[in-house]
Protein backbone atom coordinates (compact mmCIF):
# COMPACT_ATOMS: atom_id res chain seq x y z
CA UNK A 1 0.00 0.00 0.00
CA UNK A 2 1.43 3.39 -1.09
CA UNK A 3 1.64 6.03 2.10
CA UNK A 4 0.24 9.37 0.93
CA UNK A 5 1.12 12.14 2.26
CA UNK A 6 -2.01 14.34 4.15
CA UNK A 7 -3.47 16.18 2.01
CA UNK A 8 -3.02 19.41 4.74
CA UNK A 9 0.74 18.71 4.55
CA UNK A 10 0.60 18.32 0.80
CA UNK A 11 -0.73 21.44 0.00
CA UNK A 12 1.44 23.49 2.51
CA UNK A 13 4.13 22.22 1.02
CA UNK A 14 2.37 23.54 -2.60
CA UNK A 15 1.91 26.72 -1.23
CA UNK A 16 5.33 27.23 -0.10
CA UNK A 17 6.99 26.39 -3.08
CA UNK A 18 5.55 28.77 -5.17
CA UNK A 19 7.39 31.60 -6.44
CA UNK A 20 10.71 29.19 -5.60
CA UNK A 21 13.01 28.58 -8.67
CA UNK A 22 13.11 25.00 -9.36
CA UNK A 23 16.56 24.69 -10.57
CA UNK A 24 17.54 25.99 -7.29
CA UNK A 25 15.60 23.82 -5.49
CA UNK A 26 16.85 20.74 -7.58
CA UNK A 27 20.47 22.26 -6.96
CA UNK A 28 20.13 22.04 -3.04
CA UNK A 29 18.37 18.91 -2.50
CA UNK A 30 21.18 17.25 -4.73
CA UNK A 31 23.95 18.50 -2.43
CA UNK A 32 21.66 17.30 0.53
CA UNK A 33 21.30 14.28 -0.80
CA UNK A 34 25.26 13.71 -1.36
CA UNK A 35 25.73 15.14 1.91
CA UNK A 36 23.80 12.32 3.60
CA UNK A 37 25.41 10.07 1.87
CA UNK A 38 28.82 11.11 3.03
CA UNK A 39 27.75 10.50 6.19
CA UNK A 40 27.44 14.34 7.33
CA UNK A 41 25.18 15.95 9.88
CA UNK A 42 21.86 18.29 9.26
CA UNK A 43 23.61 20.76 11.52
CA UNK A 44 25.81 20.94 8.81
CA UNK A 45 23.83 20.79 5.57
CA UNK A 46 20.89 22.63 6.59
CA UNK A 47 21.93 26.27 6.84
CA UNK A 48 18.62 28.34 6.23
CA UNK A 49 15.09 28.57 4.84
CA UNK A 50 15.68 27.24 1.21
CA UNK A 51 17.56 24.16 2.85
CA UNK A 52 14.84 22.93 4.93
CA UNK A 53 12.59 23.59 1.69
CA UNK A 54 14.38 21.49 -0.33
CA UNK A 55 14.72 19.05 2.52
CA UNK A 56 10.66 19.03 3.03
CA UNK A 57 9.75 18.50 -0.75
CA UNK A 58 12.55 15.52 -1.03
CA UNK A 59 12.81 13.54 2.13
CA UNK A 60 9.36 14.92 4.31
CA UNK A 61 7.39 12.07 2.19
CA UNK A 62 9.70 9.51 2.97
CA UNK A 63 10.05 9.93 6.36
CA UNK A 64 6.33 10.14 6.69
CA UNK A 65 6.00 7.33 4.73
CA UNK A 66 8.25 4.94 6.93
CA UNK A 67 7.02 6.82 10.02
CA UNK A 68 3.05 5.75 9.21
CA UNK A 69 4.08 2.20 8.24
CA UNK A 70 6.13 1.47 11.69
CA UNK A 71 3.39 2.88 13.34
CA UNK A 72 0.50 0.87 11.87
CA UNK A 73 3.10 -2.32 12.83
CA UNK A 74 3.25 -1.10 16.22
CA UNK A 75 -0.52 -0.45 16.51
CA UNK A 76 -1.08 -4.18 15.05
CA UNK A 77 0.87 -5.57 17.84
CA UNK A 78 -0.43 -3.26 20.82
CA UNK A 79 -4.07 -2.52 19.22
CA UNK A 80 -5.26 -0.32 22.66
CA UNK A 81 -1.73 1.72 22.49
CA UNK A 82 -3.90 5.11 22.66
CA UNK A 83 -1.00 8.15 23.81
CA UNK A 84 -1.78 11.93 24.39
CA UNK A 85 1.34 13.32 24.40
CA UNK A 86 4.22 12.88 21.29
CA UNK A 87 7.30 14.04 21.94
CA UNK A 88 8.78 14.09 18.00
CA UNK A 89 12.82 14.03 18.60
CA UNK A 90 14.90 15.41 15.57
CA UNK A 91 11.31 16.58 13.97
CA UNK A 92 13.24 18.10 11.13
CA UNK A 93 10.32 19.70 9.22
CA UNK A 94 7.54 17.04 10.97
CA UNK A 95 6.67 14.57 8.55
CA UNK A 96 6.73 11.99 11.37
CA UNK A 97 4.47 13.94 13.71
CA UNK A 98 2.26 14.27 10.90
CA UNK A 99 2.71 10.41 10.52
CA UNK A 100 1.66 10.25 14.05
CA UNK A 101 -1.56 12.28 14.17
CA UNK A 102 -2.51 10.34 10.85
CA UNK A 103 -1.97 6.93 12.61
CA UNK A 104 -2.69 8.06 16.16
CA UNK A 105 -5.63 11.05 16.11
CA UNK A 106 -6.03 10.81 20.19
CA UNK A 107 -2.53 12.40 20.23
CA UNK A 108 -3.39 16.01 22.03
CA UNK A 109 0.33 17.51 23.05
CA UNK A 110 3.11 17.35 20.45
CA UNK A 111 6.82 19.07 21.08
CA UNK A 112 8.48 19.47 18.79
CA UNK A 113 12.49 18.81 19.33
CA UNK A 114 15.25 19.80 16.75
CA UNK A 115 18.40 21.99 16.68
CA UNK A 116 17.66 23.59 13.74
CA UNK A 117 15.89 26.89 13.88
CA UNK A 118 14.93 26.36 9.71
CA UNK A 119 13.49 22.95 10.39
CA UNK A 120 11.55 24.32 13.60
CA UNK A 121 10.19 27.47 11.40
CA UNK A 122 8.85 25.19 8.58
CA UNK A 123 7.69 22.70 10.54
CA UNK A 124 5.55 25.20 12.58
CA UNK A 125 4.53 27.13 8.91
CA UNK A 126 3.19 23.56 7.30
CA UNK A 127 1.42 22.69 10.68
CA UNK A 128 -0.45 26.02 10.83
CA UNK A 129 -3.29 24.17 8.97
CA UNK A 130 -2.93 21.02 9.93
CA UNK A 131 -4.71 18.71 12.72
CA UNK A 132 -4.98 21.09 16.47
CA UNK A 133 -2.23 19.53 18.18
CA UNK A 134 0.27 19.78 15.54
CA UNK A 135 -0.58 23.35 14.92
CA UNK A 136 -0.10 24.33 18.53
CA UNK A 137 3.07 22.04 19.31
CA UNK A 138 5.40 23.02 22.10
CA UNK A 139 8.91 24.34 20.08
CA UNK A 140 11.75 23.08 21.36
CA UNK A 141 15.20 24.13 19.59
CA UNK A 142 18.36 21.13 21.04
CA UNK A 143 20.48 18.96 20.12
CA UNK A 144 20.15 15.64 21.56
CA UNK A 145 23.86 15.27 22.46
CA UNK A 146 23.70 18.15 24.85
CA UNK A 147 24.34 16.63 28.42
CA UNK A 148 22.41 19.57 30.06
CA UNK A 149 19.44 18.32 27.92
CA UNK A 150 15.93 17.07 30.16
CA UNK A 151 13.86 16.13 27.60
CA UNK A 152 9.51 16.32 28.76
CA UNK A 153 8.02 12.79 29.24
CA UNK A 154 5.89 11.46 26.60
CA UNK A 155 3.43 8.54 25.91
CA UNK A 156 5.20 8.41 22.12
CA UNK A 157 8.76 9.26 21.80
CA UNK A 158 9.47 9.23 17.99
CA UNK A 159 13.09 9.16 16.88
CA UNK A 160 12.71 9.10 12.86
CA UNK A 161 16.20 9.41 10.94
CA UNK A 162 17.54 11.41 14.28
CA UNK A 163 19.88 8.92 15.76
CA UNK A 164 21.65 8.05 12.39
CA UNK A 165 23.13 11.49 12.77
CA UNK A 166 24.04 10.84 16.67
CA UNK A 167 28.48 10.36 16.86
CA UNK A 168 28.63 6.78 17.86
CA UNK A 169 30.41 7.80 21.23
CA UNK A 170 27.39 9.98 22.26
CA UNK A 171 24.78 7.07 21.47
CA UNK A 172 24.36 5.62 24.91
CA UNK A 173 24.23 8.92 26.28
CA UNK A 174 21.39 10.11 23.46
CA UNK A 175 19.04 6.42 23.96
CA UNK A 176 19.29 6.37 28.04
CA UNK A 177 17.96 9.89 27.61
CA UNK A 178 15.33 9.19 25.53
CA UNK A 179 14.03 6.08 26.71
CA UNK A 180 14.31 7.96 30.79
CA UNK A 181 11.56 10.25 28.63
CA UNK A 182 9.30 7.43 27.27
CA UNK A 183 6.07 7.10 29.52
CA UNK A 184 4.72 4.64 26.48
CA UNK A 185 6.50 3.57 24.38
CA UNK A 186 9.78 4.38 22.34
CA UNK A 187 9.39 4.19 18.37
CA UNK A 188 12.60 5.00 16.51
CA UNK A 189 13.24 4.51 12.61
CA UNK A 190 16.60 4.12 11.01
CA UNK A 191 18.05 4.44 7.11
CA UNK A 192 17.19 0.88 5.65
CA UNK A 193 21.03 0.09 5.34
CA UNK A 194 23.54 -1.95 6.65
CA UNK A 195 24.83 0.76 8.75
CA UNK A 196 21.96 1.75 9.89
CA UNK A 197 20.66 -2.15 10.94
CA UNK A 198 24.35 -2.62 12.93
CA UNK A 199 23.22 1.00 14.44
CA UNK A 200 19.85 -0.55 15.13
CA UNK A 201 20.68 -3.95 16.88
CA UNK A 202 23.28 -1.80 19.34
CA UNK A 203 20.36 0.27 20.37
CA UNK A 204 18.28 -2.85 20.74
CA UNK A 205 20.90 -4.05 22.96
CA UNK A 206 21.28 -1.45 25.21
CA UNK A 207 17.30 -0.81 25.22
CA UNK A 208 16.82 -4.16 26.46
CA UNK A 209 19.70 -4.18 29.26
CA UNK A 210 17.99 -1.33 30.54
CA UNK A 211 14.79 -2.70 31.22
CA UNK A 212 13.49 -1.82 28.03
CA UNK A 213 10.34 -4.68 26.75
CA UNK A 214 10.80 -5.30 22.98
CA UNK A 215 7.37 -4.23 20.83
CA UNK A 216 8.91 -4.89 17.64
CA UNK A 217 9.44 -5.78 14.69
CA UNK A 218 11.56 -8.39 16.08
CA UNK A 219 8.96 -11.32 17.71
CA UNK A 220 11.87 -12.20 19.99
CA UNK A 221 14.47 -10.76 22.48
CA UNK A 222 17.43 -12.73 21.85
CA UNK A 223 20.04 -12.20 19.58
CA UNK A 224 19.89 -10.87 16.05
CA UNK A 225 20.17 -14.70 14.16
CA UNK A 226 21.86 -12.79 10.49
CA UNK A 227 24.51 -12.19 9.54
CA UNK A 228 26.54 -9.71 7.58
CA UNK A 229 26.18 -9.34 4.33
CA UNK A 230 22.65 -9.80 5.28
CA UNK A 231 20.81 -7.44 7.00
CA UNK A 232 17.23 -6.75 8.31
CA UNK A 233 15.41 -4.35 6.82
CA UNK A 234 12.24 -3.34 5.12
CA UNK A 235 10.27 -0.99 2.21
CA UNK A 236 7.57 0.85 1.92
CA UNK A 237 6.28 2.52 -1.56
CA UNK A 238 5.18 6.03 -1.64
CA UNK A 239 4.06 8.22 -4.53
CA UNK A 240 6.55 11.41 -6.06
CA UNK A 241 4.54 14.35 -7.58
CA UNK A 242 5.58 16.31 -10.42
CA UNK A 243 8.15 18.56 -8.05
CA UNK A 244 9.11 15.87 -6.08
CA UNK A 245 10.15 13.82 -9.13
CA UNK A 246 12.07 17.17 -10.60
CA UNK A 247 13.88 18.00 -7.33
CA UNK A 248 15.52 14.34 -7.34
CA UNK A 249 16.09 14.37 -11.03
CA UNK A 250 13.61 11.01 -11.78
CA UNK A 251 10.79 10.20 -13.91
CA UNK A 252 9.41 7.28 -11.92
CA UNK A 253 5.97 8.35 -10.11
CA UNK A 254 6.95 6.55 -6.92
CA UNK A 255 10.11 5.55 -5.12
CA UNK A 256 10.15 2.81 -2.00
CA UNK A 257 11.48 3.66 1.33
CA UNK A 258 14.18 1.50 2.68
CA UNK A 259 14.28 1.52 6.66
CA UNK A 260 14.08 -0.40 10.13
CA UNK A 261 12.35 0.80 12.78
CA UNK A 262 12.32 -0.63 16.73
CA UNK A 263 9.73 0.16 19.00
CA UNK A 264 9.95 -0.71 22.81
CA UNK A 265 7.54 -0.19 25.77
CA UNK A 266 7.56 0.06 29.39
CA UNK A 267 6.98 -3.16 31.35
CA UNK A 268 3.47 -3.04 33.49
CA UNK A 269 2.38 -4.57 36.14
CA UNK A 270 0.91 -7.12 33.90
CA UNK A 271 2.09 -10.68 31.98
CA UNK A 272 4.65 -9.79 29.48
CA UNK A 273 3.09 -10.03 25.94
CA UNK A 274 2.22 -12.98 23.80
CA UNK A 275 4.56 -13.35 20.80
CA UNK A 276 4.14 -11.37 18.33
CA UNK A 277 4.20 -14.27 15.73
CA UNK A 278 6.54 -14.39 12.91
CA UNK A 279 7.81 -11.39 10.85
CA UNK A 280 8.58 -11.70 7.08
CA UNK A 281 11.81 -9.92 6.71
CA UNK A 282 12.38 -10.13 2.72
CA UNK A 283 10.18 -9.98 -0.48
CA UNK A 284 7.85 -12.58 -0.48
CA UNK A 285 9.63 -14.92 -3.39
CA UNK A 286 6.35 -16.21 -5.47
CA UNK A 287 7.08 -19.96 -7.76
CA UNK A 288 5.28 -22.46 -9.34
CA UNK A 289 4.59 -24.57 -6.45
CA UNK A 290 3.87 -21.97 -4.14
CA UNK A 291 5.09 -18.77 -2.15
CA UNK A 292 8.42 -18.95 -0.47
CA UNK A 293 8.50 -16.56 2.69
CA UNK A 294 11.48 -15.81 4.94
CA UNK A 295 10.53 -15.31 8.42
CA UNK A 296 11.87 -13.87 11.94
CA UNK A 297 10.01 -16.42 14.31
CA UNK A 298 9.34 -15.96 17.71
CA UNK A 299 12.26 -18.88 18.92
CA UNK A 300 14.87 -16.09 17.51
CA UNK A 301 15.17 -18.70 14.25
CA UNK A 302 15.59 -17.74 10.61
CA UNK A 303 14.34 -19.27 7.77
CA UNK A 304 12.75 -19.73 4.60
CA UNK A 305 9.29 -21.29 4.53
CA UNK A 306 7.48 -22.06 1.43
CA UNK A 307 3.54 -22.21 1.42
CA UNK A 308 2.21 -24.54 -1.06
CA UNK A 309 -0.34 -23.24 -3.38
CA UNK A 310 -2.01 -26.78 -2.27
CA UNK A 311 -2.78 -25.61 1.23
CA UNK A 312 -5.20 -23.04 0.13
CA UNK A 313 -6.21 -21.55 3.52
CA UNK A 314 -2.64 -20.46 4.30
CA UNK A 315 -1.15 -19.63 0.78
CA UNK A 316 -4.49 -17.50 0.66
CA UNK A 317 -3.34 -15.64 4.02
CA UNK A 318 0.16 -15.23 3.12
CA UNK A 319 -0.70 -14.06 -0.42
CA UNK A 320 -1.80 -10.80 0.61
CA UNK A 321 0.92 -10.13 2.89
CA UNK A 322 4.21 -8.18 2.18
CA UNK A 323 7.78 -7.27 3.18
CA UNK A 324 7.67 -6.42 6.86
CA UNK A 325 3.99 -8.04 8.22
CA UNK A 326 4.10 -9.98 10.60
CA UNK A 327 2.74 -13.74 9.91
CA UNK A 328 0.92 -15.95 13.00
CA UNK A 329 3.27 -18.94 12.29
CA UNK A 330 -0.29 -20.89 13.33
CA UNK A 331 -1.25 -19.97 9.94
CA UNK A 332 1.62 -22.41 8.14
CA UNK A 333 0.56 -25.30 9.82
Amino acid sequence: MDAVLPDALRAAIDRRLEGQGRAGLAQRALALSEGYRRGRASSALVKGEADALAYALTRTPATYAAARRALEEVLALRPAFAPTRLLDAGAGPGGGGWAALDALPGLTAVTRLDHSAAFLDLAEELAAAGPAALATATRLRADLTDPALVLPDADLILAAYALTEVPVATLPAVIDKLWSATRGVLLIVEPGSPEGWRRGLEIRTALIAAGARLVGPCPHAAACALRSPDWCHFAQRLPRGREHRLAKGGAAPFEDEKFFWLAFERPVARAAAAPSGARIIAPPRPGKPGLRLRLCRPDGRVEDTEILRRDRVAFARARRLGWGEAFDPGDLQ
